[in-house]
């Protein structure tokens, strides 16, 4: 009996083995099968790939509108970069980053206002900054882009004082004989203008930017200037949200534009509100002088409301306002993207006829808002820090093209 048992459990063995051998898995226990399954699946696990880290976001102020980047952060909800900005005793600026940028998202508010020349050169030299110490992506958010008005060159002028030699042909035989001349005449002067704003396109590459956010660019075609992305964001929906808000006469006004350049600008908001809109024609002699205007539309028994991108001197804008006035207009607003305000500008507004001139804080107002109790200012920073956080997430920001964020 004892060998017949052996020889049967070395078929049961044997049998087993042939199984396993040919694939077929034996009829195990629960517990077995559990254990083996599990380890199987220990075995053939692929180890887990590794996804890259979404960098964090650092924003970073510049000296130009330090108040602008604080509301930009405090809708973010996040803290304000440490980095610290001071001159040498020659006046070379100087930058120190604060804190780590490495692998980060970094966003720069500098504004082109102010001193102009010595704020665009500290943003240059915080662009670098960043990019060397291995920032992941550094976008300047410019609210008024610098050097903009100098975006092409402007069209030969008469020289009328350069001398010019007469022009002589002597013994021109095939069809005349003898000799004439011909009258002196004043040449075409080419212009030898720079174009200011591509080189500060260039600049702000060379630094190290990747990425640029600005708003209601004086010409649109400057966007074409850089090879990196630019979001130019608009005014215009805070704009209109201001008029329905704070202009009860609003359906029966007229939106005007100081300027044949401001045409399409005018034209949208009218659109949107719809009512009529009218043009001025302005010639300059030169910068910051105009020679002439001349009203196309009818404004007579309306508000008029002037929409242009940006106000220097106001000389435009303030002779606009007589000329609506003098066609019969009720009221005269001012609405502008970019109030620099330089020179006589406040005295100008103070002196004309505005029931208010309105303006975004792209560029500092509490001085001028002060001095000149006709400025009101939208403020445009939760447009801002939307962009910057849907540009941080990889979202599309077309929406703030025609909506004010809340």
């Amino acid at each position: 009996m004892g060998s017949v048992d052996e020889t049967n459990s070395f078929q049961c063995c044997h049998t087993s083995e042939t199984l396993q051998t040919n694939g077929v898995m034996p009829v195990v226990s629960d517990p077995i099968r559990a254990k083996s399954l599990l380890r199987a699946n220990l075995v053939s696990a692929k180890p887990p790939i590794l996804q890259s880290r979404m960098p964090n976001i650092k924003v970073f102020s510049g000296t130009s509108h330090p108040d602008l980047a604080q509301r930009i952060v405090d809708r973010l909800g996040i803290d304000l970069g440490k980095v610290v900005t001071k001159k040498f005793s020659n006046l070379e600026t100087c930058v120190e980053i604060g804190e780590s940028v490495r692998g980060e998202d970094v966003y720069i508010v500098q504004s082109g206002s102010g001193e102009v020349n010595d704020n665009l050169m500290e943003l240059l030299i915080m662009i670098n900054a960043c990019k060397i110490a291995s920032a992941s992506r550094v976008t300047a958010v410019i609210p008024c882009f610098p050097y903009a008005r100098q975006d092409k060159k402007d069209k030969g002028k008469e020289d009328g004082n350069q001398d010019v030699a007469p022009v002589v042909c002597k013994n021109f035989e095939w069809k005349f004989r003898g000799s004439f001349s011909v009258k002196p005449k004043k040449s075409l002067r080419t212009s030898r203008a720079p174009i200011s704003a591509k080189l500060v396109a260039n600049m702000l590459s060379v630094a190290g930017a990747d990425h640029i956010i600005t708003m209601d660019l004086h010409a649109s075609q400057i966007q074409g200037f850089f090879d990196i992305p630019v979001d130019n964001l608009y005014a215009e929906p805070a704009v209109l949200k201001w008029i329905k808000e704070n202009i009860s006469e609003w359906k029966n006004s007229i939106i005007v534009s100081p300027d044949a350049g401001g045409a399409k600008r005018v034209t949208s908001i009218a659109d949107r509100l719809n009512v009529e809109f009218a043009l001025i024609h302005k010639e300059r002699k030169k910068a910051n002088e105009v020679a002439s205007m001349v009203l196309v539309g009818d404004v007579k028994d309306r508000v008029a409301i002037l929409v242009d991108d940006m106000a220097d001197t106001c000389g435009t804008i303030c002779h606009a306002a007589e000329k609506l006035m003098e066609a019969g207009s009720t009221k005269v607003y001012a609405i502008l993207t970019h109030g620099i305000f330089s020179g006589p500008a406040i005295s100008r507004i103070n002196n004309a006829c505005f029931e208010a001139v309105v303006v975004t804080n792209t560029i500092p107002q509490d001085t001028h808002m002060k001095e000149c109790p006709k400025i009101q200012c939208i403020d445009v920073s939760m447009m801002f820090a939307e962009a910057v956080r849907r540009t941080h997430n990889g979202e599309s920001v077309s929406y703030l093209f025609s909506n004010v964020p809340y």
